[in-house]
């Protein structure tokens, strides 16, 4: 089973951190050192508020990603149970856009120029912050704890447990 990032939208406060330590994480620190004008902020999560909730929205990491389906450059692949994008095959299509059902990949510039003076634009989503992270940024800088790695087995465990309520419900009403 491929792990996933969970928002806990009642415990989220909108502050945006988890995106910053995104692209702190993928970028380095030399993000602040930058002129702001001259640096695409592009994390890898998308953060929704509305009137009574806030929460990021990440990549589930389908264990049959409909972006992976799509891509006509076979530039998605599962890798280390996490759905990933190889930025070197990507060649900015938005089919994958347009396959997610959590909208949660978007197609975004870079600092690379074409051959026809246009800037390269790649799609982007979360990756685990694998290669770049200990673990999920997001899910270490969140000062309210509303990030949660789902696993396998925290996935098996939370499936035991409605078990067990449901019978002790069941048993109870009987």
């Amino acid at each position: 089973m491929n792990t996933f990032v969970k928002a806990i939208p009642t415990r989220c406060i909108g502050c945006r951190t988890c995106m910053i330590s995104c692209v702190v994480a993928h970028e380095g620190k030399r993000i602040f050192e930058i002129d702001p004008d001259g640096y695409a902020f592009n994390p890898r999560l998308f953060m929704v508020k509305t009137a009574r909730i806030s929460a990021p929205v990440q990549c589930r990491h389908c264990e049959n990603p409909a972006c992976k389906a799509s891509c006509t450059s076979n530039a998605i692949s599962i890798v280390d149970n996490a759905v990933v994008i190889n930025t070197q095959k990507c060649i900015g299509c938005k089919n994958c856009v347009i396959a997610c059902p959590f909208g949660a990949v978007e197609i975004v510039e870079t600092a690379e120029v074409q051959a026809d003076g246009t800037k390269k634009k790649l799609a982007n989503k979360c990756d685990l912050c694998k290669g770049v992270a200990d673990s999920p940024s997001c899910i270490r800088v969140c000062p309210t704890e509303a990030l949660v790695l789902v696993t396998e087995d925290a996935l098996s465990e939370c499936v035991a447990d409605k078990r067990k309520k449901a019978a002790a419900a069941y048993s109870v009403g009987a």
